[in-house]
C-alpha cells in the first residue's frame, strides 16, 4: 500500500480527488502528525522514519534537501514536487498514475517533479 504524506500547504482539492480516485492508499498531511511548522529537514526525516513518500508544492527547498539527505546516505523515502500553481485536475491524474504504474519501494532516494 502507497503511504503519501502531504506537506502542510499541499492543495486539499488534490488530496480529496486523489482519495476519490484511490482508495487503496493510506494519505496523511503533516498537521496529522503535528509537525505543522517544522522544518523541512525534520519533515523529511519523518517521512523516511515512517516509510512515506512526501508529496510537497514547495519545489525549490524540499528537493535541496532530500538530494542532501541521500548525498550523506540518510534514509529517504521519496519527494513527488508539484508546483503550486499546477492545474488541479492534472495533477490528480498524474499522481494517479505514478501510484498505480509503480511500487512503495521504487521511489526510495527518487525526487520526482511534476508534470511529468
Amino acid at each position: 500500500m502507497f503511504q503519501i504524506l502531504f506537506d502542510g500547504n499541499f492543495n486539499l482539492r488534490i488530496i480529496r480527488g486523489l482519495k476519490l480516485r484511490l482508495s487503496n492508499c493510506q494519505y496523511e498531511t503533516v498537521q496529522n502528525f503535528g509537525l505543522s511548522g517544522k522544518s523541512d529537514p525534520e519533515i523529511l526525516e519523518f517521512a523516511a522514519a515512517n516509510n512515506f513518500i512526501l508529496a510537497t508544492h514547495d519545489v525549490n527547498t524540499i528537493p535541496k534537501f532530500a538530494y542532501q539527505r541521500v548525498a550523506s546516505g540518510l534514509k529517504m523515502s521519496g519527494v513527488i514536487a508539484v508546483p503550486e500553481l499546477f492545474p488541479i485536475g492534472l495533477a490528480i491524474n498524474e499522481l494517479e498514475v505514478l501510484i498505480q504504474c509503480s511500487r512503495q519501494n521504487e521511489w526510495e532516494n527518487q525526487v520526482l517533479h511534476i508534470p511529468l
